[in-house]
């Protein structure tokens, strides 16, 4: 027996060194076949995975990537039953159902393609961006093939509408005609898009690829001085591909992707010439209003000079700036689109948005408002946010829109107010030497926006003061002697919540170092009754807050006395040893109350 467990062991060990030389020689084999699959040269990447699977049976990456493989040779079957080996090695291989979902899908296998990346999302939920990208993808290739078998059907039935489309397209096929001819047709074939049908059949007749692959038609296009011919074919062409792509993103893709296209769209915009403006920004809205044409738009256009092109149109009296801004507005949430946004912010995009500031009085108000508003979201990005707070120029057009001097009395102006307000509060979560130095003059501004009748306006000047005013103890000293104190406790008393967040907040930075603002608030706020009243909110931050101002205004003579025979000890102890998730809570109500015991022994 002992003879035989040696034998045993000695074969174990004997299999265990042969699978680490296997080991080895299914990598190099992978090594090998992965270099020829990025070459392009599937067959032989193929011939290398199977190599390194005769060496070692259980390697599910090499599966996964002769499934790769054999997808770009579009052997989907072969594909599938490589993910299913895959599988069979590692159950949670999400990159075998990655590959088999994208095989399915080649083989119209749709309900099949969305179990695979259903598995997906069950075997890492964290992969939710890739499950809706992959099933919006099924989505749209069942759709497309639908629509194709459908417009099929009505063509073999003879419809007069269907059969149009391929006529039409035909005559514009022919050479050699005048630019008229061919502006006349496209006008008619705009006019016989009606529905979904004529839409596919437009791009199964490739009708795109006959119209740009027209002489006449693409120079007329891409010319770069369009003589008034050549400007009322593009606005054709600009309506046809609106009728063609409206609620159709296999139309949009292949628009999108066109190379005269993609060239040809931001030439377009700045023309200078407003009917092919207006049909432009019309077509591009067709994609910036929903979620699949933004995809398109931030994968297959440069957006770099976007921002700035569509900024342009501020100055523009018509609908073209409300088409602009609505555009801009789509964009903003895309991440893609923030990043390009960086690359000429400073250097071409602040100076414009700096002298539309400026020049309030007489662009567009409605649409600077908005475009204004979408400078603000953009400050979501941190670098965006960075490059503008230190620019010195921004914060002095925002300080001149908001100068009283210069405003004017109208709805419209109102909301640029408004908007540079939300503006330069988000410009405030960064900390710079430009807003230390120009601490006083917007502390100032907004001091005197204290009065306006517009409520809004006053809650987000507060809201400024209150990010302001901690970089510089120079502003805290102007605006107190300016009454902010008695202000606050006014606005303290009628606001709502989020005045009162911002209000509670500018008074614990005023009594935070200035005795003046302490003695104002004791003086204001008898036996500290707002104050109390506060520390009962359900807002943690203003609870936070109160108790701060609390705890600075105790030093004042006769402060913590005046307390005296109130419950402020067993709400301070409440709140000390309390849960609140901000720590604020408890660090500034523990300290309020060791204040109040030394200022009053009898505590």
């Amino acid at each position: 027996s002992e003879g035989f467990l040696a034998a045993l062991e000695k074969e174990v060990k004997e299999r265990s060194k042969q699978r680490k030389r296997n080991e080895r020689l299914a990598d190099a084999l992978k090594e090998k076949g992965n270099d020829a699959f990025r070459k392009g040269d599937y067959g032989t990447a193929i011939q290398r995975y199977t190599e390194g699977l005769e060496k070692l049976r259980d390697k599910q990456e090499l599966y996964t990537n002769r499934a790769q493989a054999y997808m770009k040779m579009q052997e989907y079957e072969k594909a599938i039953g490589d993910c299913e080996w895959a599988l069979k090695c590692n159950d949670k291989s999400i990159k075998a159902y990655f590959l088999m979902g994208k095989a399915h899908l080649a083989l119209e296998h749709y309900d099949k393609s969305r179990q695979c990346y259903e598995k997906i999302l069950q075997i890492d939920p964290q992969k939710e961006n890739l499950f809706r990208g992959c099933m919006n993808e099924v989505n749209l290739e069942e759709k497309r093939m639908r629509d194709e078998k459908k417009a099929m059907k009505e063509v073999e039935s003879g419809n007069v509408a269907a059969l149009s489309i391929k006529e039409l397209l035909q005559k514009l096929e022919r050479p050699d005609h005048n630019i008229l001819y061919y502006t006349g047709g496209i006008r008619l074939l705009t006019g016989a898009v009606k529905s979904c049908t004529e839409q596919t059949l437009f791009r199964t007749n490739n009708g795109l690829g006959i119209l740009m692959s027209n002489e006449v038609v693409r120079r007329g296009f891409c010319s770069e001085r369009k003589n008034a011919a050549e400007v009322d074919l593009c606005v054709s062409l600009l309506l046809l591909w609106g009728a063609v792509c409206t609620g159709n993103e296999e139309n949009q893709r292949l628009l999108l992707t066109h190379p005269d296209v993609k060239a040809q769209l931001p030439k377009l915009l700045s023309s200078g010439v407003p009917e092919i403006q207006k049909e432009t920004l019309a077509l591009i809205s067709l994609f910036s209003a929903n979620e699949n044409g933004r995809r398109l738009l931030v994968k297959h256009q440069d957006l770099t000079k976007w921002l700035l092109i569509l900024m342009t149109f501020i100055s523009s009296t018509d609908a073209r700036a409300g088409s602009a801004m609505d555009i801009l507005s789509d964009l903003t949430g895309e991440d893609r689109f923030k990043t390009q946004c960086r690359v000429m912010l400073s250097t071409d995009v602040l100076p414009l948005f700096n002298q539309l500031l400026s020049s309030a009085k007489v662009v567009n108000q409605a649409a600077l408002a908005r475009c204004i508003g979408i400078m603000g979201n953009l400050c979501a990005d941190a670098d965006i946010r960075m490059q503008m707070a230190k620019s010195k120029e921004c914060w002095q057009a925002c300080l001149k829109l908001l100068d009283k001097s210069f405003a004017v009395s109208s709805a419209k102006f109102q909301e640029c107010m408004f908007a540079v307000l939300g503006l330069m509060m988000n410009l405030l979560l960064e900390s710079n030497v430009i807003i230390q130095c120009l601490a006083v003059d917007i502390s100032g501004s907004c001091m005197s926006l204290l009065r306006e009748k517009d409520g809004r306006i006053v809650t987000r000047a507060i809201g400024v003061l209150s990010r302001v005013l901690p970089a510089s103890s120079t502003a805290v000293e102007e605006v107190v002697k300016g009454g902010v104190v008695k202000m606050m406790i006014k606005f303290l008393k009628a606001g709502g919540e989020i005045t009162s967040n911002y209000a509670i907040k500018t008074l614990s930075i005023c009594t935070r170092s200035n005795s003046q603002a302490q003695e104002e608030l004791v003086t204001s706020d008898k036996r500290f009754r707002l104050l109390l009243q506060f520390l009962d909110s359900q807002n943690e931050m203003i609870v936070a807050n109160a108790a701060f101002c609390l705890g600075q205004c105790l030093g004042v003579p006769g402060a913590a006395t005046s307390l005296l025979g109130t419950s402020v000890v067993m709400v301070l102890l409440k709140h000390a040893g309390g849960d609140a998730i901000r720590t604020s809570v408890q660090e500034n109500a523990a300290i309020a109350l060791g204040k109040l015991c030394v200022a009053e022994p009898r505590y």
